[in-house]
């Protein structure tokens, strides 16, 4: 499986340097206005969507196919797609957490000490997990419409998660359990486990629907 990880990262080097040039676009436009946060997000997202396109580089390739008649299983193929997009999640979460946190202390939104750097480690820790999960929907929705289909669908990879968090949150209102600084910065935290648990899920359905497709 570690061939076909890299294989899609050799792929998706040569945009390297144009999405660099996006994100510190992305910077100066965000941080002031967003803050820190909502550049870690978008920053984050942005990186993991490069994941379909490695599906638009396998598919002008005629990949697919060729990787079926190798040694490798149609789950490794699904799996080693799961692999990229937690490495495209972390590098745009190190990279948000890297520029928008100078932004924050240039602009005065944090001031340097040990609170500062725990609330952009929470924050790095939420972007990747909101990225992951969009990330982990818009991989079966590929498989079942191609990928060019998919971008325009990639809406409800966004909706879905958002629409789970909104439930999650309705559920310990009307339960009335009130969200303290601390179980907000817990949730934060467990964010990413529950982000690979929802991956989980979506890789299941990813391999049913990738078992029934004719290559």
């Amino acid at each position: 499986m570690k061939s076909l990880v890299l294989k899609d990262l050799y792929n998706i080097v040569h945009n390297v340097k144009s999405m660099l040039f996006i994100l510190i676009v992305w910077a100066v436009g965000f941080v002031p206005t967003s803050g820190t946060g909502g550049y870690l997000v978008m920053c984050t997202i942005l990186c993991s969507m490069m994941t379909v396109t490695t599906f638009t580089f396998d598919d002008m390739a005629g990949w697919t196919p060729y990787a079926l008649v190798m040694p490798v299983t149609r789950r490794e193929i699904v799996l080693a797609k799961y692999a990229v997009l937690a490495v495209f999640c972390t590098a745009g979460s190190l990279f948000g957490l890297l520029v928008g946190g100078i932004g924050g202390f240039a602009m005065g939104e944090y001031t340097v000490g040990v609170q500062a750097f725990a609330e952009l480690a929470a924050l790095a820790l939420v972007s990747w997990a909101v990225a992951f999960a969009m990330g982990s929907v818009a991989i079966p929705l590929v498989y079942r419409f191609g990928a060019e289909r998919a971008r325009v669908l990639l809406l409800v990879s966004f909706l879905i998660p958002a629409a789970l968090c909104a439930a999650v949150y309705g559920v310990l209102w009307a339960a009335g359990i009130p969200l303290s600084e601390e179980m907000v910065m817990a949730l934060f935290c467990a964010s990413p486990l529950l982000a690979l648990a929802w991956g989980a899920a979506m890789y299941r359905a990813a391999c049913g629907i990738f078992a029934k497709t004719e290559c």
